[in-house]
């Protein structure tokens, strides 16, 4: 009788563990779907290197500027339009949204228009130092919470002749950066100091801030 009542405690026992390992298993939740809401080659590079499983949507919002608006107000509300119109695509992910510009004596220097444009942007930031901000938000689109903040990358530009900035135009062709400026190609050889926390903000995604946000939200980086 005391050998039938051990196995069965013991049967008891192995029938709770298995339970509790199964009910634990059915309430994982599936991975987190990580969206970013760019069409950046770049970003999505820059994105790779943090080793997770991501999926790409370009967004479609108007990235004028406002009256008086400063750059790191310009950069924070885009940012943050991108992650809300990609959101609303995909409910329950993750969103990342992010947009950069140049600043210099309080002008706003966005993508130039076109290389007549490109090279006033090259002139005026010659022998000056500029601010690169880029804004950065994570959006959860099940809770509505966001993570929002601006890093600023500080380049000091040498004296740059009418021959370097031609040079670098025809070679680099940086039309669809912000200042024209190109640090990953050519353009780190227009300038003689970089001053940052975080480098690849002024490549369009300040990785530092992102992978916080990220644990932020319970989501691991391996």
């Amino acid at each position: 009788m005391r050998v039938e009542n051990a196995k069965e405690d013991i049967f008891r026992g192995a029938l709770l563990t298995w339970r509790r390992i199964a009910s634990h298993h059915c309430n994982m939740s599936l991975p987190t779907q990580l969206v970013l809401a760019s069409s950046s080659v770049h970003r999505r590079e820059l994105l790779q290197r943090l080793r997770i499983p991501f999926e790409c949507h370009p967004p479609d919002i108007d990235e004028t500027p406002g009256n008086n608006e400063t750059a790191s107000a310009l950069v924070a509300r885009l940012a943050r339009a991108k992650a809300q119109k990609v959101g609303g695509l995909h409910p329950g992910a993750l969103v990342i949204g992010s947009d950069e510009v140049a600043a210099l004596h309080g002008r706003i220097l966005a993508k130039p228009e076109d290389h007549a444009d490109a090279v006033r942007q090259l002139e005026f930031m010659s022998g000056q130092q500029v601010d690169f901000l880029t804004g950065l938000c994570l959006l959860n689109s099940a809770s509505k919470r966001e993570q929002v903040e601006t890093v600023t990358v500080q380049v000091h530009f040498r004296q740059l002749t009418q021959t370097e900035i031609r040079r670098y135009l025809e070679t680099d062709r940086p039309y669809g950066c912000s200042g024209s400026f190109r640090s990953e190609a050519g353009g780190i050889t227009l300038v003689h100091r970089i001053s940052s926390d975080d480098n690849t903000a002024l490549l369009g995604l300040p990785l530092i801030a992102l992978q916080k946000m990220l644990r932020n939200e319970g989501y691991e980086i391996p």
